[in-house]
């Protein structure tokens, strides 16, 4: 080719554009941001309304069914759920992975505007997922030192960290927030005639600033006026008048009808690590930040932090910390690159023995690789788990090319040729087989640019990555090793072809290739059989959507019953930690009693609920991954736990889904059939075996206080029922009644209440006065029943309908696939009414929604395979020979996941793809030189069987060089290795067996489709 020679004959030249792209590279290297998995936008969004005060009941009719028909016809929809409980609701939104969400904004925010909302609802409002909301460093601060207010140190610690370079906020958990209370004494508003809404008013008549019209002074100026009366502190809010006595003058203050004070805001909730009270930081990155150097930076400044005296006693507890886990996964699959390079090259000096062609085909590694990162960077792509899985999968694949060539010329420099000669004509020879096995290899990547959904978003780069780093391998090969082989090769002393052809493998070799020719039937017959038999097994190694990461971290959820008190919920975390204790892969663990980690970052708790986050040890220092210790612990905890609350294991990976977990929704219009169908779920499912844990969200009844108002009695005394209302809700939640600013010009609420000694039990809330437009005081219950009664907890719905969610956690030797025919095995024969309606969710629905893509995927890169081929021998005869070395690949898949007991899963579906691209390599080149032997005037027969012979040295190098290469990968060692481990091992069983089958069948069936060959027997 015109390239080669060039590069030949203008070495300077060639050489300085080499060390130009190692320039470019290597800046592009440093500028490439570094993540754990490419950006993922999911087209999710939520739409959450606030209705103080309103029932389950009232949400889901006044506000939830009103969105939700509004909004259920919004374009590229394709489901809406929704939980309407007491005081607000939730609706989530789902589209097509093709709709653009900036855009679907808008329309969103239209339907809202036009939707009818009752009054005292606030507006709904509308949250895009943006993975910038989740912070990507926690940590638990605590002290053994009983004075030392941690929460203070955890403030103090907040402001210094903030500055550091790529943090855009740090939350602390549990913040103390001070305010002024003004907690009301009953018995005195009663005896001077006053009520809450009396003090509210006079507080407000006394705070204010407000502005009033320009005023012109004496000196023709125009000076703004405000009007202020403000209350700064404590003593001006305990001075303030509330009445005056007409008959003698005397005033009282609100001093005397209430206890005024300055103090913290009621805390629910409390956070301890390994049992030691704690607090938790969540640390926010900016959008732009690099997530690795954000990481470093943070540790950084947060060990200078706590260096300091003030600090020293303070203990941090790093929880989860996705920076580390990203250099590490990164680290771990950069150090799997170089091992496979490094095997790669101990096969080359093998077979090409001596010093010079190994390293001039060793060039090819680092300099592909560094080409690539330059497309890599100008393509906007960053460094993470699949592009470098994408480099350390081509490995073996970069020097391919590059071993083709040297061998070539080797071959020539052994027939007498000069180096320069021996490297144009040696080049040439195989220019086009080497062209055409690059591209069949970079077509089998570009059905993967199509595919939709979170499978296009994950492996668009991996397949983009490979296909650089390919293209890269094919220049060098064309271009640098001609170049440093006319440079660096010599000719050798004596006939190195004749002394190959005399040895005694070469000899078995050609003898075995003789036989098989002679056995044509019986070859072609016992590869069915073992295709036959592969293709079967592969449909008992069970299937997964993507192999779980172990990134050491799991949540461990307890929900109490409704109601239940936050000594109850701390009683059955004690439990937990009681057998969290005694755990040696433990490293740390953060209890969250009375709310979730989520939660209480945003200030909110709830009694009855508890979170503990759990942090293991790095891998190398645990003897079983997460998914074996959950397996093992959660039944401990169970056990310890018993009836008294229901405990969930969480465990997420890097791709974002859960686990060991089958999801799916059961709708229906009629609800009691529901329940029904419900109920003889859960006990069926919960009878399977290697199943775990199943719990569903059925909307149970709790106790809650009904206040009915008798309008008779209340129409008698002069009140309105939305008066009793305001007035209750009042007395019982407290009124914001205003801010003052202190002399420290720190703004404080406001908040006035009643005393706690009017409002702690039911009969209390009986006896509450409302105040009649007469004047007179009557007792709650004198208008209104006041009893304990029933309602619902929570109302949820799918598109509409009224729907139960279920999940199944199951042991994690099970695979996605196996447990969910056993789900779906129990749900036909539940024979379930035609009006309930079962839709998967999680991992099953992505690997349902992803399965027909993926197989399309194949199919597709088949054909392209076969037309880049067509194109390439300008014949279609020649290119069905060569596809025959594709389902060889099935016979060493089966063996290779069965062996290592991994399911398939979308990585080994990748596998299989690029295994169609570099399968054919070996076909290509076997039968291009079976065609230029024939050209040059052999027989088929001899042709065959030379090419064969001749071929056989690079076609064993290439795959024994891709193999090695991608070993590192296989063994799955260390984080972040998970998701490409399948990968690998699909690409060394499948060229394992296609490489060695390659060498007898593709000659046969070119035998059959040769004319001179066809019907005569060969012997």
């Amino acid at each position: 080719m015109k390239i080669s020679d060039f590069s030949i004959k203008r070495p300077v030249f060639t050489t300085v554009i080499m060390f130009l792209i190692i320039i470019l590279g290597g800046v592009s290297f440093f500028k490439i941001p570094v993540t754990l998995i490419p950006d993922l936008n999911p087209p999710i969004a939520v739409v959450v309304t606030n209705y103080q005060g309103a029932s389950p009941v009232e949400v889901d009719e006044k506000i939830t069914k009103p969105l939700e028909s509004s909004l259920s016809t919004l374009p590229g929809i394709e489901s809406v759920n929704s939980t309407s409980q007491e005081g607000a609701n939730f609706i989530l939104l789902e589209f097509d992975w093709s709709t653009d969400m900036d855009a679907i904004q808008l329309d969103v925010m239209q339907r809202i505007d036009i939707t009818p909302l009752p009054e005292g609802a606030d507006k709904p409002r509308f949250l895009k997922f943006d993975p910038a909301q989740f912070p990507v460093i926690q940590l638990s601060l605590n002290t053994k030192d009983s004075k030392t207010d941690i929460q203070l140190i955890a403030e103090q610690l907040e402001k210094e960290l903030l500055r550091t370079e790529g943090v855009a906020s740090v939350n602390v958990s549990g913040s103390l927030i001070e305010e002024v209370q003004i907690l009301l004494d009953q018995e005195k508003l009663k005896s001077i005639g006053l009520t809450q809404t009396d003090i509210v008013q006079v507080i407000q008549a006394n705070n204010i600033s407000l502005p009033g019209n320009p005023i012109e002074t004496d000196e023709n100026k125009s000076l703004t006026t405000r009007i202020i009366s403000t209350l700064t502190s404590v003593e001006d809010i305990q001075s303030l008048v509330v009445t005056v006595n007409p008959l003698d003058g005397s005033s009282a203050t609100i001093a005397d009808v209430a206890t005024v004070e300055l103090t913290k805001q009621d805390q629910f909730s409390e956070t301890r690590a390994n049992d030691e009270p704690a607090v938790l930081l969540s640390v926010f990155q900016e959008s732009s930040a690099n997530t690795a150097n954000v990481s470093t930076a943070f540790q950084e400044a947060l060990e200078k932090q706590l260096k300091k005296n003030e600090f020293q006693d303070v203990n941090a507890n790093i929880l989860f910390d996705q920076g580390d886990y990203v250099k590490i996964a990164i680290n771990n699959i950069g150090t799997t690159l170089i091992t496979g390079g490094i095997l790669a090259m101990i096969i080359l000096f093998l077979f090409l023995k001596g010093i010079r062609s190994p390293i001039i085909v060793g060039v090819a590694i680092p300099y592909s690789v560094i080409v690539t990162f330059v497309l890599m960077y100008f393509a906007g792509f960053s460094l993470n788990i699949m592009t470098l899985g994408a480099l350390a999968l081509g490995i073996g694949m970069l020097v391919d090319n590059s071993i083709v060539v040297i061998e070539n010329i080797e071959r020539h420099l052994g027939l007498g040729k000069t180096p320069k000669e021996a490297a144009s004509i040696g080049t040439k020879e195989v220019a086009g087989a080497i062209t055409a096995s690059t591209l069949t290899t970079i077509a089998v990547f570009v059905p993967v640019l199509f595919l939709s959904g979170l499978i296009g978003q994950i492996f668009t780069e991996f397949a983009l990555t490979i296909s650089f780093s390919l293209f890269a391998s094919l220049v060098v090969a064309l271009t640098v090793i001609p170049m440093m082989a006319s440079k660096l090769l010599k000719k050798p002393k004596g006939n190195l072809e004749a002394k190959r052809r005399r040895s005694k493998a070469y000899n078995n070799f050609e003898r075995s290739i003789k036989w098989t020719l002679s056995h044509r039937a019986m070859i072609l017959i016992v590869t069915a059989i073992l295709l036959v038999v592969s293709g079967i097994g592969l449909f008992r190694v069970g299937t997964e959507f993507l192999p779980a990461t172990d990134e050491g971290f799991v949540t461990i959820s307890a929900t109490l019953e409704k109601g239940s008190s936050f000594t109850a919920t701390d009683n059955v975390v004690n439990k937990v930690e009681d057998v969290l204790q005694k755990e040696d892969d433990i490293e740390v663990y953060v209890s969250f009693v009375g709310g979730s980690q989520e939660g209480q970052s945003r200030g909110s708790s709830s009694s009855n609920t508890a979170e503990i986050s759990v942090k293991l040890k790095a891998l190398e220092d645990r003897n079983r991954s997460v998914f074996t210790f959950v397996d093992e612990v959660q039944p401990k905890v169970l056990k310890a736990v018993g009836d008294d609350a229901v405990i969930n294991f969480n465990v997420q990976t890097a791709s974002g889904s859960s686990p060991n977990v089958v999801s799916f929704t059961v709708s229906s219009n009629d609800k009691t059939t529901l329940d029904t169908a419900v109920n003889n779920l859960q006990q069926d499912l919960e009878s399977l075996e290697g199943v775990v844990e199943v719990t569903n969200d059925l909307s149970t009844k709790m106790e809650e206080i009904q206040i009915n108002v008798i309008r008779e009695k209340a129409t008698e005394y002069g009140i309105a029922p939305a008066q009793i209302a305001q007035t209750v809700n009042n007395i019982t939640r407290g009124v914001l009644t205003s801010q003052i600013i202190d002399e420290n010009d720190q703004v404080l609420g406001v908040y006035v209440k009643y005393d706690e000694l009017y409002r702690s039990n039911l009969e209390q809330l009986k006896q509450l006065q409302l105040r009649t437009p007469s004047g007179q005081y009557i007792a709650l219950q004198d208008v209104a029943n006041v009893e304990i009664a029933e309602g619902p907890v929570a109302i949820r719905s799918v598109d509409q309908a009224s729907a139960v969610s279920f999940s199944v956690k199951y042991e994690s030797m099970y695979s996605l696939g196996e447990m969910s025919d056993l789900v779906d095995e129990i749900i036909q024969d539940q024979k379930l009414s035609e009006d309930i309606a079962v839709s998967y969710g999680g991992d099953r629905e992505l690997l349902d929604n992803s399965k027909n893509d993926m197989i399309l995927a194949v199919l597709l890169a088949v054909v392209l395979v076969f037309i880049v081929m067509a194109a390439q021998f300008e014949s279609y005869k020649y290119p069905f020979v060569i596809m025959f070395t594709v389902p060889l690949v099935v016979i060493g898949i089966f063996i290779g996941l069965f062996t290592t007991n991994l399911p398939i899963s979308i990585s080994a579906i990748i596998g299989i793809l690029i295994l169609v691209g570099i399968v054919v390599n070996n076909g290509i080149v076997l039968v291009d030189y079976i065609n230029q032997r024939k050209i040059d005037g052999m027989s088929s027969y001899e042709a065959i069987i030379t090419s064969v012979r001749d071929r056989v040295r690079p076609i064993l190098m290439t795959a024994l060089t891709t193999i090695l290469g991608l070993v590192p990968l296989a063994l799955g060692i260390g984080e972040g290795t998970e998701i490409n481990q399948p990968m690998a091992v699909t690409v060394i069983g499948g060229l394992i067996s296609s490489t060695f089958l390659t060498l007898y069948v593709v000659p046969v069936i070119y035998s059959f489709f040769d004319k001179e060959t066809r019907d005569n027997k060969v012997s």
